[in-house]
């Protein structure tokens, strides 16, 4: 994955977050950087989550002056040829979601349809609780202007599984930043295993009518 990404645009780096995989990917990882300055790695010690790790990257790329941070997924259901779409659709905006719903028009592949219908309704259920008109909040191929990161305290961000996209996109829009959705086609994992678990369904549940509870109070 780390290769497809490079190639797409010269000017594009990539971080890996590696959780202390026992599989060895650290050490992959480790080797690819010291072969390829475009490539950096953070260990972190234990599985501390996806919101987390998101956030160490973040706060990783602001240190080190990126105008332009992505996230996306290591697992090949992300595309990296869409790259080049989001870096001229960045162009007139603050935050482009790769969206796998827009239009309601539905560019997933390979999931089992219990799969599909609860990311389709689980976004339906966002939009609806958050006021968001976003197709896909729950999306996690993203790209952010640095400005956007820059003026959310990272450190008030609480959702630690899918939830932290859509608080990510909600704390942007309630600021004002300007969104843009592109289509993507999302290709069902080609390695690993899903970490989508009952916990995770449960943090997302309670946490969008917080979400919107929160911004009642102005507090994000």
């Amino acid at each position: 994955l780390v290769l497809q990404v490079l190639e797409q645009d010269p000017r594009l780096e990539v971080l890996i977050v590696d959780d202390g995989s026992p599989d060895g990917t650290g050490q992959i990882a480790d080797d690819m950087a010291g072969a390829n300055p475009r490539v950096h790695v953070l260990h972190r010690q234990g599985k501390l989550g996806l919101g987390t790790a998101y956030i160490t990257g973040f706060k990783w790329a602001l240190e080190r002056g990126y105008d332009y941070v992505f996230e996306m997924d290591a697992d090949f259901s992300h595309d990296p040829k869409h790259l080049k779409e989001f870096l001229t659709a960045i162009q007139d905006a603050d935050v482009v979601l790769g969206s796998r719903y827009l239009d309601g028009k539905v560019t997933i592949v390979n999931w089992p349809m219990s799969r599909l219908m609860l990311s389709y309704f689980a976004n339906i259920y966002a939009r609806w609780f958050t006021g968001v008109g976003l197709w896909d909040l729950t999306g996690g191929f993203k790209c952010f202007r640095r400005r956007v990161l820059e003026s959310i305290d990272l450190s008030q961000v609480g959702s630690n599984g899918y939830a932290f996209q859509i608080e990510m996109s909600v704390r942007a829009w309630r600021k004002g930043f300007k969104f843009r959705e592109i289509p993507i086609v999302f290709v069902d994992r080609a390695e690993g295993q899903s970490k989508m678990n009952r916990a995770i369904v449960r943090e997302a549940v309670w946490k969008v009518p917080r979400l919107r509870l929160m911004a009642w109070f102005g507090r994000i």
